[in-house]
Order: C-alpha cells, then sequence, then structure tokens
C-alpha cells in the first residue's frame, strides 16, 4: 500500500481538497478517484447511511415496546385496549402532521394496500403474537418471530428480484444466532410454535407490501393510514370483547409513550428507512430490537443481563457492521458499473441496497 497525493494526479479539486492524501492501492487508485469525485456517488452513500440509521432507530423504539406494554398490562389494560389506543392516538397525531405538510391522503390502488397492511397485517400480527404468549414462553415466540428477515429475504428475492449476497447470508446467519442466544428460555406448544411462525409470516408479507407503497406514497402518508386502519380495527374487536382503558395516571402515561416512541417514531422511522435500503436489509438491522428490549429490561424492571444475553447482543451488533460494510462495499462497485444498475428487468425497489433511489425519495423522512 503507498500514500499517494491528489496533487500528482488531474483529478477534480473542488470535490476533493487537493491537499488530501488517500492511501489506496494503485491498481484501483483511479478507480478510487473517480468514484470519490463522484457527486452522486456521495449522495447515494449519505442516502444509505441515513436509512441505516433511521431502521436502527425504528429498532431501538420498537425494542422498548415491550417494556411499556408490561406497564399497561400492570395497570389493567388488554391486548385490544393497548392496540386500539396506541394506534387511534398515532392517527389523530399523523393526521395534524398532514394538515401541517399540506399533503392529501394517498388514493387508488396505494390506499388499499395502506389499509390492508394496517387492519391486517399490523392487527393480525399483533395478536398471533400475543396469542402465542398464552401457548409458548416469551423466549421462544421471540425467536420465531425474528424468523422474518429469512421470510423477506426469500419473499425479496422471488418478488422483487432483490439479490442475496454472501454479505447478507453471513450478517443474517450471524444475527439469528444471536437472536437465539439473546431471548430467553424456549417452551411451549405446537399451537404457541404455529401462531409465532404466522406472526413472523404476516410482518414480513407487510413489509413487502409496503416495499412496492412506499414508491408512490411518503412514509407520513403510508403511516397515517396504516395507523387509522389498524386504530378501527383494533376498536372494533375491542367493542367485542370489552374495553379495558387504564386505571391510573401511570397506565396513561404508558399509554402516551407507548405513542411517541414505540408507534409514531419507529413506524415513521422504519417506512422511511425501508425506502432507502429495501425490505432484506431493513428486516435483519432490525434485529437489533431484542437487545435493546434486553438492556431496558435490565435498566427499568431490574432483570438479570446473562452472560449470553451479552453474546448475542454482541453478535446482532456485529451482523449490524458487517452489514454495513458490505453495503459500503457494494456502493462502490455499483457506480463503478453504472450499467449494471439499468440493466433491463429491474427495479429500482429490488436493487441492492446501495443502489440510488433518491429520484423516488424526496421527503426528508
Amino acid at each position: 500500500m503507498y500514500l499517494v497525493s491528489l496533487n500528482n494526479y488531474n483529478t477534480d479539486y473542488h470535490a476533493v481538497k487537493s491537499s488530501l492524501q488517500i492511501p489506496l492501492y494503485l491498481p484501483n487508485f483511479h478507480l478510487g478517484v473517480q468514484l470519490l469525485c463522484k457527486p452522486q456517488y456521495k449522495q447515494d452513500v449519505m442516502d444509505r447511511l441515513l436509512g441505516i440509521a433511521l431502521i436502527i432507530l425504528s429498532a431501538t423504539a420498537f425494542g422498548a415496546l415491550p417494556i411499556l406494554g408490561r406497564y399497561a398490562y400492570a395497570d389493567g389494560m388488554d391486548a385490544l385496549t393497548i392496540l386500539f389506543l396506541r394506534f387511534s392516538l398515532a392517527a389523530v397525531v399523523m393526521a395534524f402532521w398532514l394538515i401541517i405538510r399540506r399533503e392529501g391522503l394517498p388514493r387508488g390502488s396505494a390506499l388499499g394496500k395502506l389499509v390492508g397492511m394496517g387492519a391486517l397485517g399490523y392487527v393480525g400480527q399483533a395478536f398471533a403474537f400475543f396469542t402465542a404468549l398464552r401457548y409458548a414462553s416469551a423466549g421462544l415466540v421471540s425467536l420465531l418471530l425474528y424468523l422474518y428477515p429469512v421470510f423477506v429475504a426469500l419473499l425479496a428475492m422471488l418478488f422483487l428480484h432483490e439479490p442475496f449476497t454472501r454479505i447478507k447470508g453471513s450478517a443474517l446467519v450471524t444475527a439469528l444466532i444471536g437472536v437465539a442466544l439473546t431471548v430467553g428460555p424456549l417452551q411451549g406448544q405446537a399451537l404457541g410454535i404455529v401462531l409465532a411462525i404466522t406472526a413472523a409470516a404476516i410482518y414480513s408479507v407487510y413489509i413487502i407490501v409496503g416495499t412496492n407503497v412506499l414508491q408512490k406514497t411518503s412514509s407520513i402518508q403510508s403511516s397515517t393510514v396504516i395507523f387509522a386502519a389498524a386504530g378501527t380495527s383494533a376498536g372494533a374487536l375491542m367493542c367485542i370483547n370489552g374495553p379495558q382503558f387504564p386505571a391510573t395516571t401511570r397506565g396513561w402515561i404508558a399509554v402516551l409513550a407507548m405513542v411517541l416512541v414505540a408507534t409514531l417514531i419507529a413506524v415513521v422511522t422504519f417506512l422511511a428507512g425501508l425506502k432507502r435500503i429495501g425490505p432484506t436489509n431493513a428486516a435483519m438491522l432490525s434485529t437489533l430490537e431484542p437487545v435493546i428490549t434486553v438492556l431496558l429490561a435490565g435498566w427499568l424492571l431490574h432483570e438479570t443481563l446473562s452472560p449470553m444475553s451479552l453474546l448475542g447482543g454482541g453478535l446482532i451488533l456485529i451482523a449490524v457492521l458487517l452489514l454495513t460494510a458490505g453495503e459500503l462495499h457494494h456502493q462502490r462497485l455499483s457506480n463503478a458499473n453504472p450499467r449494471q444498475e439499468s440493466a433491463p428487468g429491474t427495479s429500482m425497489s429490488a436493487s441492492p441496497l446501495l443502489a440510488s433511489d433518491s429520484d423516488q425519495n424526496q421527503e426528508s423522512i
């Protein structure tokens, strides 16, 4: 490896400072300089890194949901009441946000798909998950739920023609091992296992459908419709079962925190990140959720953090770093071969993680 100065080469000094020193292998030097001085390359990298950061933020917010849910259950609420309050209140907030931004609701097929994502996807997944907890341990249900990155990867290859690289495969296997070590005891009946896998499958379809819909709507518009549909569906079921509203101020605080953190922030950032990095990568990065849950349980609920849980969390973090590094490497290769990005039969939503989709992503979030 040699230390090569850009002063000795004919390059774009407006994009790179003339005194910059870059350690590169000489055979790849011209490629490195060309990419470094290419504005679109920098824009693509920043957009994808923003997408990764948004998914990590979403996973952190979603990771707080089980902790907040425990406080809500302790105040006498049931699952359907929690879902109704969570999504209906979030829908009201998002509706005001739409008015401030002067955006309308989606129309046509996009609206129908978003309604299905909320009324069937979110509520169906949550119902299957909470019912599974009655027949299997929380550890087993959580582990089976996090099979959804595998399902998403398979569905993305089949329907979106998204490539599945060796780096993605390695990151996925590492993350799944990490989840297995992080969650608790694995015990349960066959019905609980089936319901947990069903929850994973429903959420996988939700992500794939969302990838397509987000090419036509903003994450704000999508979230508003999803929340409203989920709140309506959960409210109808709650009326049949009988509502169980919070009994104390502490319960309402838990609900409001659930709305703000585990719904508004979690869902909006997830959809915004999904639009930037694609379904497979978003699903794999979301395996950070159980790590956050375990850490918060140790901090707020004083639960013991076992060495195996810490090891599992470390493996998930390694998977995240591995995936991020792989995407940066792919970005350089995809920009070095731009013809690959416009090959017939490919679509923007199905392109690799660091392929540019900035033309379709005009919103700030």
